[in-house]
């Protein structure tokens, strides 16, 4: 049985969020929650806190056994983007971009 968890808009890129999630998938969720407790990433942080989230919602069916979950996949897709200014010489200006990410974590039974 899948459990899902989801946070949108967080103030991350979905690049930097990428190479984290490529680092749990297909893990069982004890070596996933190591991997993401010492990665020195920003995303591993926001990943980890969603992985308790899936746990947590595990724990709410009594019919699912946390021990034998695995990381089935991460999806992350981009959000929203804020676009921001920064002058520039001469009365010019250039566009910054703050990208925004939509994660999903699904967990399966093995």
């Amino acid at each position: 049985m899948e459990i899902k968890a989801r946070t949108r808009m967080m103030r991350i890129s979905p690049t930097k969020v990428r190479i984290v999630a490529a680092l749990i998938k297909k893990k069982k969720i004890n070596d996933a929650m190591g991997t993401l407790l010492y990665s020195p990433h920003k995303g591993a942080a926001i990943l980890k806190k969603l992985l308790d989230s899936a746990i947590a919602n595990a724990r709410q069916k009594k019919f699912v056994d946390v021990d034998t979950l695995y990381v089935k996949n991460v999806l992350v897709d981009g959000g929203p983007t804020l676009k921001r200014f920064i002058p520039r010489a001469m009365g010019r200006a250039n566009r910054i971009r703050k990208r925004t990410s939509h994660i999903t974590l699904i967990l399966d039974e093995s």
